[in-house]
């Protein structure tokens, strides 16, 4: 009972289109930033490599190497902020996390590409 009531509440603000796409892909996630009165697009692109939570509160961790150091962004996937999210390349993957990148540097941290025919 509590669990329809839940996701009645919740549809009005779940997207209706979400863009498809699983652990260990490198994605592309386009996201408004606010700058004073300007709103403009930002990119952040690294690898999937955790999924939780559903409905609403569905989130994703999108891990990405800058400078040498590991940077780990958090995305709810139902946000009004999230614009878009592109898929640039699928992995094969055999787990539903993926925490073990975070030691991993260098060529260590390269997932094989998955090849749909």
């Amino acid at each position: 009972m509590s669990q329809q009531i839940l996701q009645t509440v919740e549809k009005p603000y779940l997207k209706e289109n979400v863009d498809a796409f699983e652990i260990g892909d490198t994605v592309d996630v386009h996201t408004k930033i606010q700058e004073g009165t300007k709103e403009r697009i930002q990119i952040f692109t690294g690898t999937v490599i955790a999924k939780s939570g559903s409905g609403s509160r569905e989130m994703f961790v999108v891990r990405r190497i800058v400078a040498g150091e590991g940077v780990e962004r958090k995305f709810p996937l139902h946000s009004p902020k999230i614009e878009k999210i592109e898929v640039q390349r699928h992995s094969v993957v055999r787990r539903a996390k993926l925490y073990f990148l975070r030691e991993r540097t260098g060529k260590g941290v390269k997932l094989r590409e998955r090849r749909d025919k």
